[in-house]
């Protein structure tokens, strides 16, 4: 495979498909300990949903040190400077360990706080930090995995790490229950089971990813001049990465809003929801391993200065992914209250459930534009736009719903009607910022967006 000469279209095919796989596994994941959260009560899925914005710090940095880590070793490679590429890997590994600590911190000591602003009960809220104390003491091995695999990405492989993510995907579904209720000599954990589960699959995840980089061609050079702590890769790390793990820590501020309004109609009425957005989770997989594809092949071809193939890696993946999520939303829409019956017998948490899915299904193709974007200004190094995009979804368009849902004093439905509407008329105006981006700074003639410093 040569992402710098070979056809977008099988490249996108070739790239999108594995990660598409891995990110699908990974989401399996959550929805199996949705599900198991859901077999030890509504409380235990109510608090399962509302740990997820508190978490989602781990998630937006293991992002962001993925988008780093892959469009600056993929810039590197396709300016075929293996040096740089050598000190990028290491020094990724590095920044992962160092914010990693910073997280566990905030973690653990701030997590309570959390769950109480978004309304939880105390009985909710402790089980809540049962499972989120758990994952955050952990949390270096969900960095630390990524920051490895993003030379892997770099250079075009999606499958080891969609082989890892199968496996930690059967591990879990295996331990959970085992935890949970107990067998033999274990005794039952309850809701820690899951946080303990999910460590042990990520630390036989770490173990695979780091035997396949020590094989790596490129790896094979690296020698003990590469170790050494350097500012100026540090800076480019910082400068790439943190306004990504910032701007999509945004998210939890939108979830932790719309928990809140959801919050009003009951702790089923959360759980319902928090069914309905893990469903989405796997609607969204097709995207995900699609964004995945595209920064890779546009960070290479960005570095080589081929610009006409950006541009055609972009338009093609746009395409591709609204075609999909037409299907897919056709498909939520019809299906939805069998979809969310799988996870709860409890006639409320399903009405709830399949309300949401049935709305969220009128916005799915809204979607690809904004993660589609995003992954073209990372793979630029342009990191500050999607820092601003995900500021004006993430934040921004939560208040406003939040705001107008108080103002008419609007119900569950009418609270994601105007959700819908809010996210359509910001998904349209990115693709034009996009758009008109491509047309004046992506030439033929070689024009240059300047990489941070």
């Amino acid at each position: 495979m040569n992402i710098l000469i070979d056809d977008i279209k099988k490249l996108i095919q070739k790239l999108a498909l594995p990660a598409m796989i891995g990110t699908l596994f990974q989401t399996l994941y959550n929805i199996v300990d949705t599900f198991f959260a859901g077999k030890i009560s509504a409380e235990a899925l109510s608090a399962l949903s509302k740990s997820f914005p508190v978490y989602f710090i781990i998630i937006a940095t293991s992002i962001g040190v993925t988008v780093a880590g892959t469009s600056l070793i993929g810039n590197s490679i396709g300016e075929k400077n293996e040096k740089n590429s050598l000190f990028y890997f290491t020094h990724i590994i590095y920044f992962g360990v160092l914010i990693s600590i910073i997280i566990t911190f905030i973690g653990l000591n701030f997590s309570d706080d959390i769950f109480k602003l978004m309304g939880s009960s105390e009985y909710v809220t402790n089980l809540g930090l049962q499972y989120t104390n758990i994952i955050f003491s952990g949390s270096i091995l969900f960095i630390v995995v990524v920051a490895i695999n993003s030379l892997l990405h770099a250079e075009g492989d999606t499958k080891t790490y969609r082989n890892v993510l199968i496996l930690s995907f059967l591990i879990n579904i295996i331990l959970n229950p085992i935890l949970i209720f107990g067998f033999l000599f274990i005794p039952a954990l309850g809701i820690k089971g899951i946080g303990i589960s999910t460590l042990i699959s990520q630390s036989v995840a770490l173990v695979i990813v780091l035997l396949k980089v020590l094989r790596n061609d490129r790896i094979k050079k690296l020698t003990k001049d590469f170790l050494a702590p350097k500012l100026y890769y540090f800076k480019n790390i910082f400068f790439q990465s943190m306004p990504i793990i910032v701007s999509i820590c945004g998210y939890s501020i939108a979830a932790g809003i719309i928990f809140t309004y959801v919050g009003l109609s009951g702790e089923y009425a959360t759980a319902g929801y928090g069914v309905g957005t893990r469903i989405e989770q796997v609607v969204l997989l097709p995207i995900l391993g699609i964004n995945t594809a595209i920064i890779t092949i546009i960070a290479q071809n960005f570095g080589a200065r081929n610009f006409e193939r950006v541009k055609e890696a972009y338009f093609g993946a746009i395409k591709y992914a609204l075609i999909i999520m037409l299907f897919c939303s056709v498909t939520v829409f019809i299906f939805s209250n069998y979809i969310t019956s799988v996870f709860s017998n409890d006639p409320t948490v399903i009405e709830y459930g399949g309300k949401y899915l049935q709305i969220s299904a009128f916005v799915l193709t809204a979607y690809p534009i904004f993660f589609l974007s995003n992954g073209f200004f990372m793979a630029l190094k342009k990191s500050e736009y999607a820092m601003i995009s995900n500021f004006f979804r993430n934040v921004l368009n939560p208040v406003i719903v939040f705001y107008f849902a108080k103002l008419y004093d609007a119900s569950f439905d009418q609270f994601f009607w105007i959700w819908v509407i809010i996210n359509w008329l910001f998904s349209t105006g990115y693709f034009l910022f996009t758009f008109n981006y491509m047309r004046s700074k992506l030439n033929k003639s070689g024009a240059v967006v300047n990489p941070q410093p």
